[in-house]
């Protein structure tokens, strides 16, 4: 059901992650597209979307943790619900690898625009103290 379009978005969120390390012809085209994302209402947009993930994670850890204590109250698990668990877990685990990478992506982003922020204005200083000697 949700598997498919997780793992494609956990790569999607590791292939920006790789273009915003390593220079690369694409990294200022999702620098410049990361910047758009956080300007007028794409803070807004994003940061529901992520609590909306994060209230789909937890409901998926509560059924969990409610599947994992019938399987204890019975003393035997039904092959049923390990088939459930199984896929709980995994939506579970890639919900929050998602999560993650949207976070790492917002710090690589901030770091990124802080370093040519401070190299801009090393320059500066540079030419200054040029100019004065």
């Amino acid at each position: 059901m949700m598997i498919q379009p997780l793992f494609a978005l956990v790569f999607l969120e590791v292939v920006v992650i790789l273009t915003l390390i390593f220079r690369t012809p694409l990294r200022k085209p999702v620098l410049m597209a990361l910047d758009k994302s956080k300007q007028g209402r794409g803070p807004v947009i994003v940061k529901s979307a992520g609590g909306t993930l994060f209230v789909v994670l937890v409901s998926i850890l509560f059924n969990v943790t409610l599947m994992q204590n019938r399987a204890t109250d019975s003393g035997t698990v039904n092959p049923t619900d390990q088939v459930l668990l199984a896929n709980n877990l995994l939506e579970a685990s890639l919900l929050g690898f998602t999560l993650f990478l949207a976070l790492v992506i917002d710090r690589l982003h901030y770091y990124i625009k802080e370093l040519r922020l401070l190299r801009k204005t090393l320059e500066g200083e540079k030419k200054t103290n040029q100019s004065r000697d």
